[in-house]
C-alpha cells in the first residue's frame, strides 16, 4: 500500500519512483522501470527477506510513497528536487526507483543541502562525466558534471567503469572523481566512507549477461554477486541511494526486474540496518 510523503516519520526510508527517461540519449523505456520494480517485488516469486535476514514485509522503518508525476525540462528537474527535499524535512531518507541516470542530479542536489560532505558511491559502466552531452546539460550522461561542479558531494567512487574515454579522463581528474575500472577490479574489493554517503546504482554497471534489460549493453561488467559484496560490506552510513537504468522494453524474461527489486531489498536492508 502506497502512503503520500506527508505522512512519514523521523528514521523512515520512502520508497519514491522517479519514471522520467527524457534525457536518456539512445532509448526511451526507463520511465517504465518503477512499476515493474514493484510488480517483481510484488510477484510472489521472491519473498522480502535480505540475505541480512532481515524481513522487509510491513517493516515498519520504509513506506511506498508511489510515483512522481513530473513534467518536462528543468520543470521535472525542480520536481524530483522538491519531492526529495520534502522527504528529508520529514527527517526521512528516500530510496528512489528511476528512470534514466539524469535523476540522480536532482536527488543528490537536494541531498546535498542536508548533509554536509556527502559521499557518493556510484555503480555505472560509464563515468556519466560529460560536460554537455548532446548539446543537453542534464543528459543521463552527464549527472556527475553536475554534482561535482555544484559542490553537491565532496567524493565521488566509481565502480565498474569500462568506457573511461579522454574527456571523461578529463573530467574526472578535475573533480578528484576515484574511478575504479572494471580493467582492475578484484572481487571482494570493499570501500570505506567517513560520513554519509549516497549510493547511485546504474544497472548497466553489471555484465549483461545476468541484466540485459538497460539501454547500453557494456560487456565485462560486475557480477551480481560482485556488486552485492560491495553494498554487504559498504563502511558508511547510507542516508539514500536510487536504482536508475532499468528499460523493461529490452528486458529477457522478466531476468532485469528480478535484479533491480534484489537491489532494492538489499539497499532498504542497507539503510536500515
Amino acid at each position: 500500500m502506497q502512503a503520500p510523503i506527508d505522512a512519514l516519520t523521523s528514521g523512515q526510508v520512502a520508497l519514491l519512483g522517479v519514471p522520467l527517461d527524457e534525457n536518456s540519449s539512445l532509448f526511451r523505456g526507463p520511465a517504465l522501470a518503477p512499476k515493474r520494480i514493484r510488480e517483481a517485488l510484488h510477484s510472489g516469486s521472491m519473498n522480502w527477506c535480505a540475505e541480512s535476514g532481515l524481513d522487509l514485509e510491513g517493516h515498519a522503518g520504509w513506506r511506498d510513497v508511489g510515483d512522481l508525476s513530473l513534467g518536462h525540462g528543468s520543470a521535472a528537474i525542480d520536481a524530483i528536487d522538491a519531492a526529495v527535499t520534502s522527504i528529508l524535512a520529514r527527517g526521512a531518507r528516500a530510496l528512489a526507483l528511476g528512470g534514466d541516470h539524469s535523476v540522480t542530479y536532482p536527488i543528490v542536489r537536494a541531498y546535498g543541502r542536508k548533509y554536509e560532505r556527502l559521499s557518493l558511491l556510484h555503480f555505472d559502466a560509464h563515468p556519466d562525466l560529460y560536460d554537455d552531452f548532446e548539446g543537453n546539460p542534464f543528459s543521463h550522461a552527464s549527472p556527475f558534471a553536475r554534482i561535482m561542479e555544484g559542490g553537491s558531494a565532496t567524493r565521488l567512487v566509481q565502480v565498474g567503469i569500462r568506457t573511461l574515454n579522454g574527456h571523461q579522463k578529463a573530467q574526472a581528474e578535475r573533480f578528484g572523481v576515484e574511478v575504479v575500472q572494471m580493467a582492475e577490479w578484484v572481487s571482494g574489493r570493499r570501500f570505506r566512507f567517513d560520513g554519509p554517503v549516497y549510493v547511485t546504482f546504474d544497472i548497466d554497471a553489471l555484465d549483461p549477461a545476468c541484466a540485459p534489460g538497460v539501454s547500453h549493453h557494456e560487456p565485462g561488467g560486475l557480477t551480481m554477486r560482485d556488486a552485492l559484496g560491495v553494498l554487504q560490506s559498504l563502511e558508511g552510513e547510507i542516508v539514500g541511494a536510487d536504482i536508475v537504468e532499468y528499460n523493461p522494453l529490452r528486458d529477457v524474461v522478466d531476468m532485469t526486474a528480478a535484479v533491480a527489486a534484489k537491489l532494492t531489498k538489499e539497499l532498504l536492508a542497507g539503510m536500515l540496518r
